[in-house]
């Protein structure tokens, strides 16, 4: 993924998505049960949903009247490109399977993709607090705090992760990824297998993680941690090590001095 376009939006912008998205993260803190809601699927399915509507009543007009023209991706569970323009990628309630079942890794994400590059993005942690954001150009940033990668170049001592983009895949994705956590875990240190992307994303621009897969292009779940891990400092690329994109179809986030070697084992397993 390419930044070199520095997004001038100024500082305004960036206040008021943070701001409309904190909002919206304390529709989806006040939704937070500590025990899991729902047994049968249909159940599961309708708290998803419920969470979902909940926050977006209050997002999404802030969002486009906060950039007048911009435009609004509907399905948070699509992927592929999308047309030329500035677009709003949303995930009202990125980990809402986690949130429904009681446990804490979710969040409220927004992200402005202008001609499929994310150039700006707001991840707010609504049980802590936290804001992780990003400007194309810009740099990343834990609330004040600038956001570097990694250091590490030895993929041996490297904390990586992945996970299922949704669930329902093909049987073929679901084989691909089981044979790239075995491969990786013969050439990493430790990998987690785990959901939403984003979480785990937040960790790679942090440099607490090392690297980040998935054998998917849902963009909602991509296209925040990789502006971040991008403005940290990470390089961001699909499994062919071209630049990433939002309809590239698979997706590899790592401190530059990994980068080469996860690819070299991912692609063993294409």
């Amino acid at each position: 993924m390419s930044t070199a376009m520095t997004f001038d939006a100024g500082t305004t912008l960036l206040s008021d998505v943070t701001a409309a998205v904190k909002t919206a993260g304390v529709t989806l803190r006040d939704r937070y049960t500590s025990h899991a809601r729902g047994v049968s699927l249909d159940e599961i399915v309708g708290e998803i949903h419920a969470n979902d509507d909940a926050v977006l009543e209050v997002l999404r007009e802030p969002l486009l009247r906060a950039r007048p023209g911009s435009q609004w991706a509907e399905d948070e569970l699509a992927g592929g490109a999308l047309p030329p323009g500035e677009w709003w990628v949303v995930d009202p309630a990125e980990g809402n399977i986690n949130h429904v079942h009681g446990m804490d890794d979710w969040a409220v994400t927004a992200t402005l993709v202008r001609d499929n590059q994310p150039v700006l993005t707001v991840v707010h942690l609504p049980l802590t607090g936290d804001s992780y954001t990003a400007v194309a150009g810009g740099g990343a940033r834990l609330n004040d705090r600038p956001l570097k990668v990694s250091a590490k170049t030895d993929l041996g001592a490297a904390l990586i992760g992945t996970g299922q983009a949704k669930p329902g895949e093909d049987e073929r994705t679901f084989r691909r990824i089981g044979d790239s956590v075995t491969a990786m875990l013969i050439n990493g240190l430790v990998v987690r297998v785990s959901v939403p992307a984003t979480m785990q994303l937040i960790h790679v621009a942090a440099g607490r993680m090392d690297a980040f897969w998935q054998f998917s292009d849902v963009r909602s779940g991509l296209v925040a941690g990789a502006l971040l891990v991008s403005e940290a400092g990470g390089k961001v690329t699909d499994l062919t090590g071209e630049p990433w994109n939002a309809g590239s179809r698979d997706f590899l986030a790592a401190a530059p001095g990994l980068h080469g070697a996860a690819l070299k084992v991912l692609s063993s397993t294409a």
